[in-house]
């Protein structure tokens, strides 16, 4: 490689200053030299040579395009090599006087002759050079007449995103093609929200024992879907030694680059093996649109090859290269353009070898002729044939294409312009409705099986899952470990069992305890171990929460829960005289008073005429009490004969009723309605007191209180224990207790639920879940989450719920029962003021029956 280098170094020394000798040929010249470089002996090779033969044969026997110019084609066999030699193999035509060159077929020769174009100014048209970097900038004179595989692995990760799968794993040939094409498919992967896990990259002169160990390390992982872009000569072996370890059985996915069906479209027959190796393989296949061009062409070519190989895209692109020249040719000569060429004395020096060096001459229309190439608009085999700004071929389109039986079946279409469709790209640009957009028919997979492989296994190295588990001392209804062993009970424990029976797979797995067991652990440091490799999942009380989904991956949540405020509770005190608080004693003299004043009315209005208000003084001084007080429970019995006094009784009976009714509520609110006092009334009066706040020792709930509610880390006491929840409460701020906790709802009521003293303040005020934890773009993720929601759905999370967490001991709601029941205390005044009306009006009537 270092001789290589050295030789692209002395090719590639300054910029040809053109002071050399010109040698002119006439504006029309009877021949123009043209070369091209492939391989005669693989598979896109000899099917260019004969379609590029055909090519020239068919323009220079079309007077109308060069008007008497004829093209003379030279040809390089590079032997396959992509090395050294080939290169040196693909330089000695240019020696001659060559105004363009169609190839080369490799990627990896064309990084290096593009440089060597460079130089002498003479445009490279590739019809197989698919490396997307050969678009760079660096090579200005590299032309590419077929499509790049930019679009071919955009193609790829749309299937992937279409089958929603995630991870795929990369077989390639480590050179630029290889190596190229596969960090485009990481970018195009990349914007799908997927991604390559593993790259099993392979050399270039790859052997049956390499392939068989890196197929080896392949099947440990845990991704079933395999890209395999390789070289045709390569594909056919490495699916071989696939098949033979087991890996094209149900359940992988192999979907290979066009290098598949270029195979299959020019081979007329594979070996039986070969055929049972590629059953259920995806590949994908240059679509080029149906014509009368096309046609023609397909049906010349078993008479241009006596029928021994087929034509592929590959050859298509090839015959329309050839053309695509010749018009810019024309249009080059049209405009006064002279096939010149000039000389470099600096390599004289190089006299002599078989090389000849000296013989290099620059072609001074090289850059009218690549200009008139770019610009180029005309209608070939393969289709339009038109450059964009970025100098790819416009209506960039796929096939999709299965391996099914002895033939193939095509699925779908991709392009760039409509993605994934079963209908033609250039039909479904016709439609207005689309409705056969993103869209593929049916696969048999490898297995031949019709349903869609997972694309994922648990890995098979034997390693079981390492399952973090938060050991605390608190709430051990959630999660608790059985004492000197490494059994693990709880809530969050059976859920998780529950899911993994689920899975359509076995996962082997073990907990492991996170914590000492007298502290309670920190939350986000099980997780870091996560992320370290420490521990595959984590299950626990574990809240999701943003920060944390930046370092793992959380299932669907299994129990929803939020923050709330927990206080003492305290009960108001019940005063015998309960039912004189209604009314102010302000109202109470005002309402006497005026039940006095009426009685006066009433008197003077009616005592001339009413023989009910006439009698002695003593009589009528006790009607008119009695008459007023009896209507405020309308129950006078004196009859009202003026009309001035039924007109003041209809208003005094409306302002008793109002009076009545307001009584009546008040007290049934004061006795009946439940009295409960709190130290703070909700999160709001917490934030804004100053007051010390609990919280459960490794939640985020320290986290939320300090960033989200900017309370001072100073306020904040961590507590492990329910029965430090207990006393601190009890103890309240003023004895170094707190004076709330806050924590979450799912927490709080378990340990509300045999503390009836406490109760919980004001509303949630945060709205999250509890997650299984797994590292990130984890697949397992996915699947527990899918298995998640079928135990919610069919209640099995529920029973799980009931099973550990449903309390029937002291709760919240039995304490409100309790406050709403009305005990005898409220109302022993009334007791006692109607028995001592009833001895005094004894006592006295005694007294009377005595005298």
């Amino acid at each position: 490689m270092n001789m290589f280098w050295l030789l692209l170094l002395i090719f590639c020394y300054g910029h040809f200053n053109g002071t050399g000798a010109r040698v002119r040929v006439s504006t029309r010249p009877t021949v123009v030299n043209i070369g091209a470089i492939l391989s005669f002996n693989s598979s896109i090779g000899k099917v260019a040579k004969v379609a590029i033969e055909a090519a020239v044969e068919d323009v220079n026997s079309n007077p109308a395009l060069l008007k008497g110019t004829k093209l003379k084609l030279a040809m390089q066999d590079t032997k396959q090599s992509s090395g050294f030699l080939g290169i040196v193999e693909a330089l000695q035509f240019m020696e001659n006087d060559t105004v363009a060159i169609v190839g080369p077929q490799q990627s990896v020769m064309a990084h290096v002759i593009s440089h060597i174009a460079n130089e002498l100014q003479v445009p490279l048209l590739s019809f197989a050079a698919t490396d997307p970097t050969l678009n760079s900038l660096q090579f200005p004179y590299f032309v590419r007449t077929t499509q790049s595989d930019l679009f071919q692995m955009s193609a790829i990760a749309e299937i992937i995103s279409y089958y929603e799968w995630r991870d795929v794993i990369a077989i390639y040939i480590d050179d630029d093609h290889g190596r190229n094409g596969i960090a485009a498919l990481g970018d195009q992967l990349a914007d799908k929200r997927c991604k390559i896990s593993y790259k099993a990259p392979m050399s270039p002169k790859v052997g049956r024992n390499e392939i068989t160990n890196t197929l080896l390390k392949v099947a440990l992982m845990e991704s079933r879907v395999i890209i395999l872009h390789i070289l045709a000569t390569w594909g056919l072996e490495v699916v071989d030694v696939a098949r033979n370890i087991g890996m094209m059985e149900s359940g992988y996915v192999w979907i290979a680059t066009d290098w598949l069906s270029t195979v299959l479209d020019t081979e007329s027959s594979l070996p039986l093996a070969a055929r049972d190796s590629i059953q259920g393989v995806l590949t994908l296949r240059m679509h080029t649109p149906d014509s009368e061009l096309k046609r023609k062409l397909v049906s010349r070519w078993s008479n241009l090859t006596d029928g021994l190989f087929g034509l592929n895209t590959y050859g298509l692109y090839a015959y329309d290269t050839v053309w695509l020249l010749a018009h810019a040719l024309d249009t080059f000569l049209n405009q006064g353009g002279h096939i010149s060429f000039s000389s470099d004395p600096r390599l004289t020096k190089f006299h002599g070898g078989n090389l000849h060096f000296d013989d290099m001459r620059i072609f001074d229309g090289g850059n009218m002729l690549l200009t008139n190439i770019l610009e180029v608009n005309i209608s070939g085999v393969s289709g339009l044939i038109k450059f964009t700004s970025d100098r790819n071929l416009i209506g960039t389109a796929y096939e999709v294409v299965n391996v099914i039986g002895t033939g193939v079946r095509r699925i779908g279409y991709w392009s760039k312009s409509s993605g994934l469709s079963v209908v033609p790209p250039e039909k479904l640009n016709e439609q207005i409705n689309r409705s056969h957009s993103n869209q593929l028919y049916g696969v048999v997979w490898a297995g031949q099986t019709t349903e869609k492989p997972r694309g994922w296994v648990f890995s098979s190295n034997g390693r079981q899952l390492r399952v973090g588990v938060p050991i605390q001392i608190n709430f051990r209804e959630f999660v608790s470990q059985v004492d000197g062993s490494d059994i693990f009970h709880g809530y969050c424990i059976d859920v998780f069992n529950a899911a993994l029976e689920i899975l359509p797979y076995a996962v082997p797995y073990k907990f492991i305890p996170f914590g000492d067991g007298h502290i309670n652990p920190i939350f986000t440091d099980l997780l870091y171990k996560i992320t370290t490799g420490d521990f595959d999942a984590a299950v626990g009380d574990i809240a999701i929460t943003t920060n944390r989904t930046k370092m793992v991956d959380f299932t669907q949540p299994y129990i929803e829960t939020g923050l709330v405020v927990v206080a003492p509770v305290r009960k108001q005190n019940s005063s015998a005289w309960a039912f004189l608080r209604p009314f102010t004693p302000m109202m109470w003299c005002v309402t006497g008073l005026f039940v006095l004043v009426v009685g006066i009315v009433f008197w003077i209005l009616e005592h001339k005429k009413n023989d009910d208000f006439c009698g002695s003084p003593r009589k009528q001084c006790v009607t008119i009490l009695w008459f007023s007080f009896s209507t405020l429970f309308s129950t006078h019995r004196e009859k009202i004969d003026s009309s001035l006094g039924r007109f003041v009784l209809l208003i005094w009976l409306f302002v008793v009723l109002i009076l009545n009714s307001s009584y009546t509520a008040n007290l049934t609110s004061i006795l009946t309605v439940e009295q409960l006092s709190y130290s703070v009334k909700g999160i709001e009066s917490l934030i804004t007191s100053n007051d010390r706040i609990g919280y459960q020792r490794g939640a985020y709930t320290e986290n939320y209180l300090i960033d989200e509610l900017n309370i001072h880390k100073s306020r904040l006491v961590p507590l492990d224990t329910e029965e430090e929840f207990e006393k601190a409460l009890n103890d309240g701020p003023n004895k170094g207790g707190v004076a709330a906790i806050v924590e979450s709802r799912a927490h709080m009521e378990l340990f509300l639920s045999s503390r009836c003293e406490f109760g919980i303040v004001g509303q949630e005020f945060t709205k999250m879940g509890w997650g299984f934890a797994f590292p990130r773009e984890s697949p397992l993720a996915i699947d527990m989450s899918t298995a998640i929601l079928k135990l919610s759905e069919s209640g099995e999370l529920q029973k799980i719920l009931d099973k550990w967490l449903a309390r029937k001991a002291c709760n919240l709601e039995g304490t409100k029962q309790d406050i709403d029941r009305l005990s005898l205390k409220s109302f022993w005044g009334l007791f006692l003021l109607c028995g001592l009306a009833c001895v005094v009006a004894l006592l006295l009537y005694l007294v009377k029956m005595v005298h």
